[in-house]
């Protein structure tokens, strides 16, 4: 039995202004935790803003959780069910940190009967329990991201996604975040995760896409990524060569290693 998709997208076109980002894409997300590699300007953050049915399609279908989004009503349903970290993100400066979270569980319209022991819980999976009180304008980088990743799985989404979530994060802090979104992941959340940092695709992901211009260039797992890597390909590791190296082959073939 094929299980359906989390989310998925059909014929999807996309961009802003006059400028197509996304063109024709059909994309299916499930369970598990699925990485999104491209280079800057490949179409990442349209794709999510997309899925967190923030900027709604140009043209094309957008499903969440087996129902079709059209129109605000039905986004607004979606939302409750999706936690989004965007790379970047606004904040009042003078919340605290618990404000923040709680603020962010309000607007996803988590009950508020639930809503204060969901933040706590939050914090404390994210390491800033001990903070809770501290202003959000006193910040250093790695903590502000880490309190934007609770902020994000505040209310336990059945979807999350999180756009460079270890920018500023030390080695063992993202450490800390490959297992929680593992945690995740197994308690069932569908988590995508779009990154620079390919060692954690390769640490924390069961799926790898490469996005580039708007087109999804490959699919598989990490290792069948790694795989694919030709040895004069740039990359410290075989993982690193193997994106390259589907890159490069897009760039010279006009298509893609699939």
């Amino acid at each position: 039995m094929t299980l359906r998709p989390i989310a998925r997208l059909t014929s999807l076109t996309q961009g802003y202004g006059g400028r197509s980002i996304i063109e024709n894409l059909d994309l299916s997300i499930h369970s598990g935790v699925t990485g999104l590699l491209g280079p800057n300007g490949a179409g990442k953050t349209t794709l999510f803003r997309t899925l967190a049915t923030i900027a709604p399609p140009r043209s094309g279908d957008l499903e969440v959780f087996g129902r079709p989004v059209k129109n605000e009503r039905q986004a607004r349903r979606a939302r409750r069910r999706i936690g989004y970290l965007p790379q970047d993100f606004g904040y009042y400066p003078a919340f605290s940190i618990t404000d923040f979270v709680r603020y962010c569980a309000w607007l996803r319209e988590v009950p508020s009967k639930s809503a204060d022991s969901m933040t706590r819980e939050a914090l404390g999976a994210v390491g800033l329990a001990d903070r809770a009180q501290d202003r959000m304008k006193s910040l250093s980088g790695g903590m502000l991201r880490r309190a934007g990743i609770a902020a994000a799985i505040v209310g336990s989404p059945s979807l999350l996604l999180l756009d460079e979530p270890t920018v500023g994060l030390d080695p063992a802090q993202r450490l800390d975040f490959r297992e929680l979104i593992r945690s995740l992941a197994l308690a069932g959340t569908a988590v995508v995760l779009s990154t620079h940092l390919v060692e954690d695709v390769g640490a924390a992901c069961d799926t790898v896409l490469v996005l580039n211009e708007g087109h999804v260039l490959h699919s598989s797992t990490p290792q069948q990524l790694a795989e694919l890597a030709r040895l004069t390909a740039p990359g410290d590791n075989p993982l690193e060569r193997g994106y390259m190296t589907v890159l490069e082959s897009h760039r010279t073939n006009g298509g893609g290693t699939s």
